[in-house]
């Protein structure tokens, strides 16, 4: 698995296009680097970049940008609304892909034991990476802020975890750190800067003191005035999306904004956001208004619009969503071949990919054909009647479908990694009981995926033979052939059960495995002759 590490430095300066541009491009020129997104704020004269790379990538991408700021930002002039230590306020790592957050943690001291080394500045370590409660967290670290600094310096416990504990006056100090995926995200309101404080208040963890929590769990936020946009804003830090998604901040405030006698005006989101946080909102609007949306481009729009997120800048989801901005199919290189390049790998001199993964295509592809019958009855005037029919229909379909895409893939690495086991060495005793050990485990997951196949693909079974009665008549050809592709998938699935088992030495898994198998393909056989017995039936 590709290893990727998301690293989001704050820098001070969010006025001075030549020093944010400067610091862009230091980090996009160092090697390994994806810089993926540039968010300034005039008003809080800071900026927010985020990228992505290896491990070892990053630290160099983030010591790019902090040589570049140690030249260009002086904090001796620095003002805005934004809470801060240092020129290179803070540093964190987030896992991504193939690192666990251990990984960052030791990436947060490699970063934090150089930066100190070569600039001469004071670092923090916070987050995950924190050596100590009292510093913990970004809020104890910036308490006094730049101008509390040389004080807070002079005492023992605030000794710095790296560099010199004399105060840096050009500088301040840097935080690096460990932490999960954090969506900074403000809701505007109008009214004053007051209000959006008093609303911020009411909705984060921390409430207004001991004794007084506020509405939402694992949420930071403040109220400040943003004059380039002309309104208050609840400034908010997420710091568990899953635990509080941003539509719950979103109603939280505009509930809370209501009793003030206040209106909330959209909302917006700085730097990235993961794509399961929109679809949760999607998800939400689509339940709360009984809505039927399947579509992920639509989901999108619809958690933008009621989320108001363009209104203050356009909202583009190719530069704001991380899973957009970076290949989330990375893994999947033959779902993502085009149709003439997928056949023509299959039909080449080698023998993966091969039957498997055929198979979990066509499955997909009949899956695929149901839910187009579902969608050509949907929506239709005619047949406004079987709205609701096809609302309860067509998910299944849809869910199998994507659900069958990734296991095209998947056969075929199960197949590598077995013919892998067969290549090891094997003329010491220890060689040959390794070798024999890949080799089962490689059979058993030859076995499993096309397994998976017919199991998602039987899920489709009672869908498709309702859609056979209640689908758009004119598509029964379509069905027809969905029909007859299903059961081919779940067919070629099982053949490549059956070919892998005898290897296996598990005889219970073999027994068990087998039966289950063979009962797939028999259901598969009698649904397809349902269906098109039904379909039949229709026509006299």
């Amino acid at each position: 698995m590709r290893t990727l590490v998301e690293c989001v430095p704050n820098f001070s300066e969010g006025r001075d296009r030549a020093v944010i541009d400067a610091i862009a491009d230091a980090i996009r020129k160092a090697p390994g680097c994806t810089l993926l997104d540039v968010d300034p704020g005039a008003s809080t004269n800071r900026t927010v970049y985020t990228f992505v790379g290896a491990p070892e990538a990053v630290v160099e991408g983030a010591l790019a940008g902090a040589r570049v700021a140690r030249a260009r930002i002086d904090m001796r002039t620095q003002k805005g609304e934004h809470p801060r230590v240092g020129a290179l306020d803070v540093c964190p790592f987030v896992p991504v892909a193939g690192v666990t957050m251990d990984d960052c943690v030791a990436l947060a001291n490699e970063f934090a034991r150089r930066a100190a080394e070569a600039l001469s500045v004071p670092v923090f370590l916070y987050g995950y990476a924190a050596r100590a409660e009292h510093r913990r967290t970004l809020q104890q670290i910036r308490a006094g802020e730049y101008e509390g600094l040389a004080a807070r310096l002079a005492r023992p416990e605030w000794k710095p975890d790296y560099g010199p504990s004399a105060f840096v006056p050009e500088w301040g100090a840097t935080c690096a750190g460990a932490r999960d995926f954090l969506i900074a995200y403000n809701v505007n309101v109008l009214g004053t800067k007051e209000q959006a404080h008093r609303i911020a208040l009411d909705i984060r963890e921390a409430g207004r003191g001991p004794g007084q929590p506020g509405l939402l769990k694992a949420v930071r936020a403040i109220g400040w005035w943003v004059e380039e946009y002309g309104v208050a804003q609840v400034s908010i830090n997420l710091e568990d999306y899953k635990t509080t998604p941003p539509h719950v901040a979103f109603e939280a405030c505009r509930e809370r904004a209501r009793s003030l006698g206040l209106a909330v005006a959209g909302s917006e989101l700085v730097g990235l956001i993961p794509l399961q946080a929109l679809l949760a909102a999607a998800d939400h609007y689509i339940a709360k208004e009984g809505l039927f949306i399947l579509d992920e481009r639509q989901k999108i729009r619809l958690a933008v619009e009621r989320l108001g997120l363009s209104s203050v800048s356009p909202f583009v989801p190719g530069k704001r969503i991380i899973e957009h901005m970076v290949q989330k199919r990375s893994d999947e290189p033959l779902a993502s071949m085009s149709v003439r390049a997928f056949v023509e790998e299959l039909g080449s001199r080698s023998p993966a990919p091969g039957g498997g993964s055929a198979s979990a295509l066509v499955a997909a592809m009949g899956a695929a054909l149901g839910a187009m019958v579902g969608w050509m009855t949907y929506g239709k005037r005619k047949f406004e009647a079987k709205d609701a029919a096809m609302r309860r229909l067509i998910p299944p379909l849809d869910e199998a479908m994507k659900a069958l895409l990734p296991l095209i893939d998947q056969d075929t690495r199960a197949f590598d990694a077995y013919l892998a086991a067969v290549a090891m060495p094997k003329q010491a005793a220890a060689e040959q009981q390794a070798r024999h050990a890949a080799m089962q485990s490689g059979l058993v997951a030859a076995v499993r995926v096309p397994l998976e196949v017919m199991r998602t693909a039987d899920r489709c079974w009672d869908a498709m033979l309702e859609m056979a009665s209640e689908g758009n008549f004119a598509s029964r050809s379509d069905l027809e052939v969905g029909a007859r592709a299903l059961e081919a998938g779940i067919w070629g699935a099982s053949r490549n059960v059956a070919i892998n088992l005898p290897g296996i030495e598990d005889e219970a898994f073999r027994r068990a495995t087998g039966e289950e198998a063979e009962r797939l393909a028999a259901r598969a056989a009698a649904m397809r002759e349902r269906v098109l017995a039904t379909l039949a039936a229709r026509e006299e």
